[in-house]
């Protein structure tokens, strides 16, 4: 699938609410460097309404933007030239199969990304494996939700886990996985390509959606049907923005909030269901 990758400058003071705005379209990704912002969206999703609503916001916003056509065959040049390891703490890393193992890491993932997108490297992702570190996995079932990479289900597994799947509406996130699954020696773990309402019946110990704000929002009362009692829903993908508004509808589905991180604009949040 083609991407269309939009590089928009910014002033620093629109940077929160410029992205706050962005990410309720249908982007799959942003990075954020100095004076711009990067957003990644599929060309299935560069239809006339995606048009007209960023067409508002480039006005409202006096937004400049350049746009490119980014080929799937590209992605591996990418990540080899611009990508780096990460580390949270001596909990895990995540790195490519090219790069060193570092010493004293409790879980090493390989993860070789055909996207850059859910490596790690984004606030959202960091703080989901540094939320995760806090868990007890062993003989759970869990469910990574818009999966990307695989990165959270392949950390699950490496905990303990025993039961799970890990699902993606888009196909070469799928795919990805799938590939990464492989190098990591997990080919057993469930993978589908699909949404929220494809999983069937199972019920999870712990539901994994780093995710957006728009999807979060519209299936908590799916994924609290989702979890068994006293299951965890962990989520990010939010804007420090948007805590509020999470908060409030997560609670009127009946979960009751027990941790929450922030980092950079964005925060991460865990559920119980009670």
């Amino acid at each position: 699938m083609d991407y269309f990758k939009y590089t928009i400058q910014l002033e620093p003071a629109q940077s929160e609410i410029v992205l706050a705005f962005l990410s309720q379209l249908p982007f799959e990704a942003f990075q954020e460097n100095e004076g711009e912002l990067i957003a990644w969206l599929a060309a299935s999703d560069f239809d006339d309404s995606f048009k007209q609503q960023f067409a508002e916001l480039k006005e409202r916003f006096k937004l400049r933007e350049a746009t490119e056509v980014i080929k799937p065959q590209n992605w591996n040049a990418i990540w080899e030239s611009n990508h780096k390891s990460i580390s949270v703490g001596k909990f895990c890393q995540v790195r490519a199969d090219f790069h060193e193992k570092e010493t004293d890491i409790q879980y090493d993932i390989i993860i070789n990304p055909k996207m850059a997108f859910g490596t790690g490297h984004h606030e959202t992702t960091y703080m989901m494996m540094d939320q995760m570190k806090s868990l007890k996995f062993d003989k759970t079932t869990v469910l990574d939700l818009g999966c990307g990479t695989g990165v959270l289900a392949i950390l699950a597994a490496k905990m303990g886990s025993d039961d799970i799947l890990a699902i993606d509406y888009d196909p070469a996130a799928y795919e990805n996985t799938l590939e990464n699954l492989k190098v990591n020696g997990l080919e057993g773990i469930k993978t589908q390509c699909g949404t929220l309402a494809d999983t069937g019946d199972h019920s999870y110990d712990y539901i994994l959606a780093n995710i957006n704000r728009g999807v979060i929002l519209d299936s908590l009362s799916a994924l609290y049907g989702k979890l068994k009692q006293q299951g965890l829903l962990l989520v990010s993908g939010i804007l420090n923005s948007d805590e509020e508004l999470l908060l409030q509808n997560a609670t009127a589905n009946n979960f009751k909030q027990v941790n929450i991180q922030r980092k950079n604009g964005w925060i991460c949040v865990s559920f119980m269901k009670t």
